[in-house]
């Protein structure tokens, strides 16, 4: 290979590489940002900063039922502390999104 494709070669793969470097660092600049969010807003469990945590998905469909159990049976039992209880619940649904 002639002396200067080489010179040419090598400043290409340079630069893809440099290139490579800085979006790594970037994607690993956003996911610190993401965590260190997360942990000052969900401070439960380490597990809860990733979006596939077990308990957070318990939680929800927990939490679902409940509201539902609740929405049934509200026309049966007209109780202000059961309204309480089921807007509780929504509200601490959303805060799990």
């Amino acid at each position: 290979m002639e002396t200067g494709k080489k010179a040419d070669l090598i400043r290409i793969i340079d630069s893809s590489t440099k290139d490579l470097h800085n979006r790594v660092d970037m994607q690993r600049h956003i996911l610190a940002t993401v965590i260190d969010k997360k942990i000052k807003k969900a401070d439960i469990c380490p597990d809860c900063l990733f979006s596939e945590c077990p308990y957070k998905k318990k939680l929800k469909r927990v939490l679902t039922e409940s509201i539902a159990v609740l929405e049934g049976t509200k026309r049966s039992f007209k109780s202000k502390k059961l309204e309480l209880l089921r807007k509780d619940f929504i509200r601490l649904l959303a805060e799990t999104d």
